[in-house]
């Protein structure tokens, strides 16, 4: 039997996020072509892997489980990419509710436009009060995205999909490779990154990208575990890493703008702060430490 859809969800150690995750599923409305549920376990240590092995799948699905050892979001994704034996490969997220037409959604793009690859909506779901400093333009940090309330085409190479829902057709990865390694989440190193990566590497190669808002995924949020410090350090790391791979084999010493972006990074924060209290401050925060990051990475951080 030809398989066209396999939805590959990737996990490392989120086992209390997980069983609400699997307890949704059954709320998918199946595609009409044939499909599989790949999850990868990516390591875990927590109670996931007895999760999976005694789970109650839904009747008539095609699930596999299959362990990766290698610690690593790009790595559990190159794992499903070679696992797959559907045409498409479709990511979603341990933390992820998706709505009952969200892959129906995803089919019927691929039988009108037959993209190459695709993304879909994400909206975020907070399972418990917002906190007061958390505003609506650091959602798109928890995974929010809506590039367009049509079907289009992405074709900016600043407007990826996100992670948390997208998908592809396998055999692209034979000519733009899989995700990197270095990018992407480990264990709680927060970086991230790997799919916009990929996504640029896909339109460099010619690949068409759709963008579908009818595929809509909720990504869960327990707002009472957040704190700032979390947004800082995806800013932080997501700067060193840039720093990076832009500096490559040059020179350790950064160049001098970094610092004059540093200084007046802090001194917004200070002048926010001043006018509007530390509510309001975050995301200048956030610039800081990018700028630190990008400092610390080009002086410090590993050849590549």
């Amino acid at each position: 039997m030809t398989i066209a859809y396999t939805v590959a969800l990737c996990t490392h150690n989120h086992a209390d996020r997980l069983e609400r995750t699997l307890a949704d599923l059954p709320r998918i409305r199946v595609p009409d072509a044939a499909w599989e549920f790949l999850v990868i376990d990516n390591g875990s240590r927590d109670a996931t892997p007895a999760m999976l092995a005694g789970h109650d799948w839904p009747p008539g699905w095609t699930v596999r489980v299959v362990r990766e050892e290698k610690l690593g979001l790009s790595n559990a994704r190159n794992r499903a990419i070679a696992e797959a034996r559907g045409e498409y490969v479709i990511f979603m997220d341990d933390d992820e509710t998706a709505d009952p037409d969200w892959l129906r959604a995803f089919e019927r793009l691929i039988t009108a436009r037959r993209p190459d690859a695709f993304g879909g909506r994400i909206q975020v779901l907070f399972e418990d009060a917002r906190p007061p400093w958390l505003s609506d333009e650091l959602l798109g940090f928890l995974g929010e995205l809506n590039r367009a309330e049509a079907i289009c085409p992405l074709v900016d190479p600043g407007s990826s999909f996100y992670g948390g829902n997208f998908g592809f057709r396998r055999l692209v990865c034979d000519t733009v490779g899989g995700f990197d390694a270095m990018l992407g989440r480990k264990g709680s190193d927060n970086t991230g990154g790997e799919e916009v990566d990929f996504y640029r590497r896909l339109l460099q190669a010619g690949f068409k990208v759709w963008w579908t808002p009818e595929a809509v995924i909720h990504h869960r949020i327990q707002a009472a575990k957040l704190n700032r410090r979390y947004f800082r350090d995806l800013h932080y790391r997501q700067g060193r890493m840039e720093a990076i791979r832009r500096r490559g084999e040059g020179s350790r010493v950064p160049p001098k703008y970094f610092y004059g972006q540093l200084v007046r990074a802090i001194a917004s924060v200070w002048s926010e702060f001043r006018a509007s209290g530390r509510d309001a401050t975050l995301r200048k925060e956030m610039n800081v430490a990018y700028f630190l990051g990008q400092i610390v990475g080009w002086s410090l951080g590993p050849r590549v």
